[in-house]
């Protein structure tokens, strides 16, 4: 059995060299609760590369777990969920997007755990008050609405104060979160972010790459736009 840190190394190398389909089949040989160790110690890398693909890939191994084994995805599930609880002693770098890649991909927690991530940028209900988190969330919040935007139509009632903010990675992820659920209700304000040429580096398809929130905007501008049109 391979022990927890011999694991870790192996699950960065791969991480790092593998693309998603090959890094999922190698993590996938491991038990999950191990390989959900070894990745979350990941959610804390420097490198942002490795960090986006532990995210994801916890995500992923949540999700395909709840197929099996409902109650021990729903365990990791409350894992991420305590880890963004102030009584955790940590920050929760990592666990609302990780959640948000596990509903993307699982309707059961989808179901039982969007209105938990969607409580996270109420200011009403359990808000994150840490920049860096909000980023985190809005990239989870957008990933869940990517697959179900129905279930994310709470947090678009609350994001607009995202699209206005200093932050650009937060105006950036933000408007590509806003797309992705596709309400008309943001739509001024996602035009507006179309001449934004603030650039970030935003993680989609196992890939970090820069670009710049206008680009991110248009794309916005197109999801709304189809959505309105679909209805």
């Amino acid at each position: 059995m391979t022990g927890a840190r011999a694991l870790k190394r192996e699950i960065r190398q791969v991480l790092a060299d593998s693309g998603q389909d090959k890094a999922m089949a190698s993590i996938g040989g491991h038990r999950p609760r191990q390989a959900i160790n070894a990745l979350i110690s990941h959610f804390y890398e420097a490198e942002a590369l490795i960090r986006w693909r532990a995210v994801t890939a916890a995500g992923i191994v949540t999700a395909d777990l709840a197929e099996a084994e409902p109650e021990s995805a729903r365990v990791i599930m409350r894992r991420f969920m305590w880890m963004l609880n102030d009584e955790s002693g940590g920050i929760g770098w990592g666990a609302p997007e990780a959640m948000g890649e596990a509903m993307a991909r699982n309707s059961l927690l989808a179901a039982e755990y969007a209105s938990v991530l969607c409580s996270y940028i109420d200011p009403g209900q359990n808000f994150l008050e840490h920049p860096g988190l909000q980023r985190g969330l809005l990239w989870g919040l957008g990933e869940l609405a990517r697959a179900r935007p129905q279930m994310a139509a709470w947090a678009a009632l609350h994001i607009a104060g995202f699209l206005d903010s200093d932050d650009a990675y937060h105006r950036g992820i933000g408007v590509w979160a806003a797309g992705n659920m596709g309400s008309p209700d943001n739509l001024d304000r996602v035009h507006a972010l179309t001449s934004d040429r603030a650039v970030i580096e935003f993680f989609e398809d196992w890939q970090l790459y820069s670009v710049s929130v206008a680009e991110l905007a248009l794309r916005a501008v197109s999801a709304i736009t189809r959505t309105q049109e679909e209805e």
